[in-house]
């Protein structure tokens, strides 16, 4: 059986969403079974509209399906990125996550591998808190928490050792250097979570 990756995002921009393509698709070269999924846009169409780019990604959606609770049963391991908002993910993926309660009741998120992403405008402006708030979902859950760490020397010029991230400076959308990166992080997801899947089931 492959191993099964669930890659979910929100994005207001689309950089997010790159992000996590990026991850999934490095998921997908090891082999494994990866279901990419975004969030419900929650914020008023009127504050949306103040933000052309806001405007324009929510126009030219939807992009992917909406994650399940289902899915989240359904994964081994599990990548989950948002925006930095104020130094924390952004309330649309937090409402998601606030969901998961009766799984984490019924113990079906113990032991998943789950790994976090997030992007920025500026660069000190919440990128390790905010994976790190994320991070705080997981060990709640009892899931393995799965650092990018400087595992790969690409790692050493892109690397943020707690989650792949992005800074996007003047609307900047994300280069090769975080997609690669990215890709790295969706590899090593689904590399680590087939081995501990492996110990689990022999």
């Amino acid at each position: 059986m492959s191993t099964r990756i669930l890659v979910v995002y929100y994005s207001a921009t689309g950089n997010t969403a790159k992000l996590a393509t990026a991850l999934a698709d490095g998921a997908a070269e090891t082999g494994a079974d990866v279901r990419l999924r975004t969030v419900p846009e929650t914020v008023p169409p009127d504050a949306i509209a103040r933000n052309a780019r806001w405007q324009a990604w929510v126009d030219s959606g939807p992009h992917h399906d909406l994650a399940t609770l289902e899915d989240l049963e359904w994964a081994d391991g599990l990548a989950v990125g948002s925006p930095t908002r104020f130094g924390g993910p952004a309330a649309q993926l937090k409402s998601y996550l606030d969901s998961t309660g009766g799984l984490w009741a019924q113990g079906k998120l113990a032991d998943k591998v789950a790994t976090s992403f997030t992007t920025a405008s500026t660069s000190h402006g919440g990128l390790e808190s905010t994976v790190l708030a994320i991070n705080n979902v997981f060990y709640h859950w009892g899931a393995i928490v799965l650092p990018l760490g400087y595992t790969d020397p690409h790692l050493h010029e892109s690397g943020n050792p707690y989650g792949g991230s992005f800074v996007s400076r003047k609307s900047a959308e994300p280069d090769s250097l975080a997609l690669g990166a990215l890709r790295l992080q969706g590899r090593r997801l689904a590399t680590v979570t087939g081995k501990l899947k492996g110990t689990f089931l022999s």
